[in-house]
């Protein structure tokens, strides 16, 4: 590699880490975006340099449909559908793994991996290693996408007892592994391993609840770094292997840093459909209870007396669009000397961000926007919470139900709150399954109703 070469892919590896920088919050996050165009611009132009790669031609055309598409998408996908398809791009990282893997063992001297008529041993790592990462993330991601598209139930079972049956696929995936290593590079092992690594990936992802899909999204994000990471191995292309570990690391600080706000442990997450016992999160037996209903109207004489609102924004919003209404709702509040904040909860949405992305969108001031641990606190000297499409996030069975699949997840205590209006389109529980209590709170007034709407006529009655 050229001392040029190195240098252009150092300045790219600095723009990714500067972009990662700029996304770290919504103020830098256009400019981190920018960093991160650049970054791959420069690594794009550098690599296509290279004295080893050739027909330039249909490299640019490939380039070309690929980015089209992409750009396609980005313009068409609603703000509801940005985790699926964050998900879907997940999968083809790990798809691409598999065949890179899959073409440097069919063709190792077209990579320089052949030492003495033999696939080096190192390189045979490399390529199980990255067919393992890359097929568990590719299934896994695709289970995610039709998790989160509600293609596919919240809790999937395969087996009567997935433990045992883990523990054994586990067990003959690590010795396919091994011997597919040790024996020289046998494509029959390598298609088992595959198939096997396949099959893992959809048995990890397919048992975990919905009030845990956040954490999963960001975990395939970070096995897709590492399936990266491992492509740059067999190509030998450094950026791609810093890349790949950039991306790789950032993915699993961020799936601590959730499961740590969730009270939980990733393990606890990646393998919580792996336990002898399945908690039930139907609640067929519990007797009706009456709630209160409430109206636009009755939101808006409140809110508008009030001298505190916050607001909990949920999955609910986004499926509504109703983002750009709440921030002229929170205008009008202001105007009339309310003030207004705004709480987000870790997995609130089905992605991590998912809240932050929507106010940002509606042009909500980032300084009225604050995380559970920062604003928890204040809904005790709150006059109205006013949750709209929250649900897993506010729920106290969290705190009360061991049997609840949600139990021990740190919740916004809006039932603290003087007066709290619950913007829903039914009783219907939410992702994980789970009925909420706080509907049935004396302090709890319900507004059914499509969130957007909703909100229409609280600014109309405001007015």
């Amino acid at each position: 590699m050229s001392s040029l070469t190195a240098f252009s892919y150092l300045i790219s590896a600095v723009l990714f880490i500067l972009s990662l920088y700029g996304l770290s919050s919504p103020k830098t996050s256009r400019t981190g975006n920018y960093f991160g165009m650049a970054g791959m611009a420069l690594a794009i132009l550098t690599t296509l340099f290279l004295p080893q790669v050739h027909n330039h031609i249909i490299i640019i055309i490939a380039i070309a449909i690929g980015g089209g598409i992409g750009y396609f998408i980005a313009r068409k996908v609603k703000m509801t559908a940005m985790p699926q398809l964050v998900a879907g791009f997940h999968s083809l990282v790990g798809l691409a793994a598999v065949l890179i893997a899959a073409s440097a063992l069919w063709l190792p001297n077209s990579f320089n991996i052949v030492e003495d008529n033999h696939v080096k041993f190192s390189s045979l790592i490399e390529m199980g290693l990255g067919v393992v990462i890359g097929a568990i993330t590719f299934t896994g991601s695709i289970v995610a996408f039709l998790k989160l598209n509600g293609s596919m139930k919240s809790k999937f079972t395969l087996f009567k007892n997935p433990k045992e049956t883990s523990k054994y696929i586990a067990i003959i995936s690590a010795a396919v592994l091994l011997s597919f290593i040790i024996f020289g590079g046998s494509k029959f092992l390598f298609i088992i391993l595959t198939l096997l690594s396949f099959f893992i990936g959809f048995m990890l992802i397919a048992p975990v609840g919905g009030a845990d899909m956040p954490v999963v999204v960001s975990m395939l994000n970070s096995y897709s770094g590492w399936a990266a990471s491992g492509i740059g191995f067999t190509l030998n292309n450094p950026l791609l292997i810093i890349t790949g570990a950039l991306v790789g690391a950032s993915g699993a600080i961020l799936s601590y840093i959730m499961c740590k706000a969730m009270n939980r442990s990733i393990i606890n997450v990646i393998f919580s459909g792996f336990s002898e016992v399945v908690r039930s999160a139907a609640v067929d037996a519990k007797e009706q209870k009456p709630v209160k209903q409430g109206s636009p109207e009755d939101a808006a004489y409140l809110m508008k007396s009030s001298s505190k609102v916050i607001i909990v924004p949920g999955y609910g919003m986004a499926v509504a669009g109703a983002q750009h209404a709440v921030a002229e709702m929170t205008k009008m509040l202001e105007a009339a000397g309310v003030e207004v904040k705004f709480a987000i909860h870790p997995v609130a949405g089905r992605m991590p961000g998912h809240m932050n992305v929507l106010l940002a969108e509606a042009n909500i001031d980032y300084e009225k926007v604050f995380e559970l641990e920062d604003i928890n606190g204040e809904f005790k000297s709150t006059d109205v919470a006013f949750v709209i499409g929250a649900n897993d996030v506010t729920n106290p069975a969290a705190k009360t139900d061991k049997t609840s699949p949600i139990y021990g997840m740190p919740i916004l205590d809006v039932a603290h709150a003087k007066t709290v209006f619950f913007v829903k389109r039914s009783m219907a529980s939410g992702y994980a399954g789970v009925e909420n209590e706080l509907f049935f709170n004396d302090n709890t007034m319900m507004i059914f109703g499509d969130a957007k709407k909703v909100v229409e006529e609280i600014v109309k009655n405001l007015n």
